[in-house]
């Protein structure tokens, strides 16, 4: 199983940056996926989520209406439209999955078993 993250890079505050994920080795479109991000000297946190069951999303308070998480079945793809980007965002961003999807734990690191390495993305002021 691989995840591989893409689409990170520097961009000015109030910039745009479009995250993508590709994943293989799983049945892309039974698996939920999540975006998560880790700033320097902080923990992980959750941004946003995918389930494959209902087709709903999730969104971290910080990101809700500024970030869009979707994804093609047919690229076994997830993305990340990230707009209004501020330096709070720096972050590495992480996908992750997991074959077992429950509405209450998808903001948490322990319920996705696959992680993506990450990509940078740096937000100047």
């Amino acid at each position: 199983v691989q995840l591989q993250a893409s689409g990170g890079g520097l961009v000015q505050d109030g910039g745009s940056l479009r995250l993508a994920c590709a994943v293989s080795g799983l049945t892309f479109s039974r698996i939920c996926m999540a975006w998560f991000r880790q700033a320097p000297g902080k923990e992980r946190e959750f941004v946003a989520a995918f389930k494959y069951s209902d087709r709903t999303t999730r969104y971290d308070d910080s990101v809700a209406g500024r970030f869009t998480i979707s994804r093609d079945n047919s690229k076994s793809t997830m993305y990340l439209q990230m707009n209004n980007l501020g330096p709070e965002d720096t972050a590495v961003y992480l996908c992750a999955a997991t074959a077992l999807c429950i509405s209450s734990t998808v903001y948490r690191t322990s319920a996705y078993n696959y992680w993506g390495q990450g990509t940078l993305v740096t937000v100047s002021s």
